[in-house]
């Protein structure tokens, strides 16, 4: 859903069960408990969804995404609108996620330094194209993916002006 797609005049268990609609509605409970042992400020809410702040509504999202048993997530932008202590918190979650329940995560974000410290391979778009795929780790320790994605580069600093035409520096264009 566009957004954090929650419904705002729903409760956190209701959304929750939203979740699950499409399942038969025996281990529904146990799989809430899970949800819960994940985000546990989501237990303590117990108020319409619309009133939680950003970084609960972004939790609760993904809560409700794992009440369907999915083996695949597709998460767009997850870290907009939250502050950098939520972010921080919404990604350890999404790397828990991967490594605790096998659950795949296609992650679109802007914020490059993020996602690719929490993915075991990336992707860098350029104007709708893939121009540069491979390990996470081989990623972040590219000359290039550094100084025109996550700030940093072999070290003589830049101008803005030099920046500007950065696409013809750019080897994979």
């Amino acid at each position: 859903m566009e957004g954090r797609g929650i419904v705002q005049d729903m409760t956190v268990i209701e959304n929750l069960r939203l979740g699950a609609h499409t399942r038969p509605s025996t281990h529904v409970g146990e799989d809430m408990e899970r949800v819960f042992a994940y985000f546990p400020r989501l237990k303590e809410r117990t108020g319409l969804a619309g009133y939680l702040s950003g970084g609960e509504q972004q939790m609760l999202a993904i809560g409700r995404a794992l009440m369907a048993k999915p083996r695949l997530i597709l998460m767009d932008e997850p870290s907009m609108g939250l502050s950098p202590l939520l972010v921080r918190e919404v990604f350890a979650i999404i790397r828990r996620l991967n490594r605790d329940l096998g659950i795949s995560i296609l992650l679109v974000e802007q914020n490059a330094n993020m996602a690719l410290r929490a993915a075991d391979y990336g992707y860098i778009m350029e104007g709708g194209k893939v121009v540069l795929d491979g390990p996470a780790e081989s990623l972040i320790n590219n000359e290039d993916v550094k100084e025109f994605y996550l700030g940093g580069g072999s070290g003589e600093r830049r101008s803005f002006k030099n920046l500007k035409s950065f696409k013809r520096r750019k080897r994979w264009l």
